[in-house]
């Protein structure tokens, strides 16, 4: 399922891919990657080993499943440099927030099969996740394919299209948000009297433990913060700065903001 596959765009989120793939097993020979920028095609070919073409349409000669990584915006562009040599043995899978299959399907011949992914970034480091969904002429065998693609690089769940964009503004968005509360909590240390790297290290070393925690006790969130959080003590008065400052509504805002955005693109 996995012998060949094509890149249509070789930007960050597609390059996370590659190196998570790559880092599973794959041979970068069976790598293709086309960018309308050449410099990032000589960029991608010498840091990662991949094949490269200066024309979208020539990774058809080479591979049946494609995976479509620009930005939304540059749709139309990306698929018009193929889709007259696009054929009904060829897979296409996009991981562009917030267009559906159905807008991708009117701009290939009949009958194309299209699967909808939508990943994050961790997928660099083989920690990633991803929601597949499939248009209206993809077979269980193209789910398997995706979910194959994307296992490679970390877990994958499948869900009705309808709920991509919420996806989208959840675990497709939610790393940066992450970064930046690591980066705040780097911070207070720093302004609490630690040094630098010690305050950094503790913030990702907290909050990835935090996170393993979670999964790995299959206890609610907020029972977890009870068990932290003791009477009158530290834990307790941080958490009223937090309600009172509106973080937990500002973090449902963000989340929404970016659900939205991914509709309106």
């Amino acid at each position: 399922m996995m012998d060949r596959i094509g890149f249509i765009g070789g930007g960050a989120m597609g390059e996370a891919i590659i190196r998570g793939l790559i880092a599973q097993g794959m041979d970068p020979n069976h790598v293709t990657v086309y960018d309308l920028d050449r410099q990032r095609l000589k960029q991608m070919s010498s840091m990662l080993g991949v094949q490269t073409v200066l024309e979208s349409k020539e990774i058809l000669f080479h591979c049946k499943t494609l995976i479509l990584a620009v930005k939304p915006q540059n749709l139309s562009e990306a698929v018009a440099g193929f889709s007259a040599d696009f054929t009904r043995d060829k897979l296409l899978i996009s991981i562009l927030a917030g267009v559906a299959t159905a807008d991708i399907e009117k701009l290939l011949p009949e009958g194309s099969r299209v699967v909808r992914v939508m990943p994050n970034t961790p997928a660099l480091i083989g920690e990633g996740t991803a929601v597949l969904a499939g248009g209206i002429n993809a077979t269980d065998e193209d789910m398997a394919v995706g979910r194959a693609i994307f296992e490679a690089v970390g877990r994958v769940s499948v869900l009705p299209e309808n709920l991509l964009n919420a996806v989208t503004g959840l675990s497709g968005s939610a790393p940066a948000y992450v970064y930046l509360i690591i980066e705040a909590l780097a911070d207070g240390g720093v302004l609490a009297g630690l040094p630098r790297n010690v305050a950094l290290q503790l913030a990702i070393d907290t909050v990835r433990g935090s996170a393993r925690m979670a999964e790995e006790t299959q206890k609610h969130p907020g029972q977890l913060k009870d068990m932290v959080t003791s009477p009158a003590g530290t834990t307790i008065y941080g958490l009223l700065r937090l309600e009172k400052s509106g973080v937990r509504g500002a973090i449902m805002e963000a989340v929404l903001a970016a659900a939205k955005r991914a509709q309106e693109l």
